[in-house]
């Protein structure tokens, strides 16, 4: 009897659905962002970001056990310092914002995996990612800086260093830095094919990070390029990224595929701020069901090729998944 092919045969409930699924998610295959702050007793909302928070050390201990709680097995940490300069001393600073939080966590809950920012732009006085001078950032000169960072950050403890400036040549100088000061197995997760996006709007709120003039477009990339992101993600392998990452994710899901594709290597993509403040917006508006785009955007990463997903998602997406 004609169609012979129906597919809807295994979409006729939920049971049937699930077993034919081809793509899942998990809190496994997520990495909680949080920022910490100085001072004690903080924890103030961001409020282009609800749900994510500014938080001193002894705030973001308690997080990172909600977090862990929930089955998901790592955070990425980035700082907002109490000083800020030209230099971006307080980013290398063993006493630092994040370095503290680093020790702080490992010390109460070792089993958390512990990732860490490593980029400037939290810690300048002119929220650039790198050495300015004659009103540019110069490349060469902040690998060095970049590098002193990753080294402070493992030295207090941190699992994984993730560089995010966009710097040329940078994964080779924190590679060499690293292994320099016997942290041969610390691994390197390259913000590899990172685009000079809208989207990140929400987060400079977050970070106080907003460039005091100009704009990062002369270091990011430029979101109309798709083969230029291969050769990034190609130079980040060679100088010896562990894990490359595509950010931002959702209007980058060709460059993900294209990634998983080309490249024998685990890929993480970011859920970028903007992307998790306009499904806030709109479900607080009640103009979509917050839940099920949440877990549609997720699980098209996913199905992109992401291996790993940033996401300040995590913790509800967690809930939801655990029941």
């Amino acid at each position: 009897m004609f169609p012979i092919h129906r597919l809807r045969r295994l979409r006729k409930n939920e049971t049937i659905r699930k077993m034919v699924r081809e793509t899942t998610i998990s809190p496994e295959d997520f990495i909680y962002p949080l920022f910490v702050t100085c001072g004690k007793r903080v924890k103030k909302e961001i409020s282009s970001m609800p749900g994510c928070f500014q938080e001193s050390v002894d705030k973001i201990v308690k997080s990172a056990k909600e977090v862990y709680s929930l089955g998901i097995p790592s955070i990425i940490l980035f700082g907002i310092p109490e000083h800020k300069d030209k230099m971006g001393s307080s980013a290398y600073d063993e006493h630092g914002v994040v370095q503290n939080a680093i020790r702080t966590i490992k010390d109460t809950l070792p089993e958390l995996y512990v990732i860490t920012d490593v980029c400037l732009c939290e810690y300048t006085s002119h929220g650039h990612c790198g050495v300015i001078k004659d009103g540019t950032v110069q490349n060469d000169p902040t690998l060095e800086l970049l590098s002193k960072e990753a080294v402070s950050h493992a030295q207090a403890g941190a699992d994984m260093v993730a560089p995010s400036d966009m710097m040329d040549g940078r994964v080779e100088a924190i590679r060499r830095a690293l292994d320099e000061e016997g942290f041969h197995e610390t691994p390197i997760m390259s913000y590899a094919a990172k685009y000079a996006s809208a989207f990140y709007s929400p987060f400079r709120e977050a970070a106080e990070s907003t460039p005091q003039f100009g704009d990062r477009r002369s270091y990011q990339m430029d979101p109309a390029n798709r083969r230029e992101a291969l050769r990034e993600i190609t130079l980040d392998i060679e100088e010896g990224a562990d894990i490359i990452m595509v950010k931002p994710a959702l209007a980058y899901l060709d460059v993900i595929s294209d990634a998983k594709d080309a490249f024998d290597v685990p890929i993480a993509a970011y859920n970028v701020s903007g992307e998790y403040s306009l499904v806030k917006a709109a479900g607080k508006l009640g103009w979509i069901d917050e839940q099920r785009v949440m877990i549609e955007i997720l699980t098209s990463i996913k199905r992109a090729g992401a291996d790993l997903i940033l996401t300040y998602f995590a913790k509800d997406a967690a809930k939801l998944l655990n029941k």
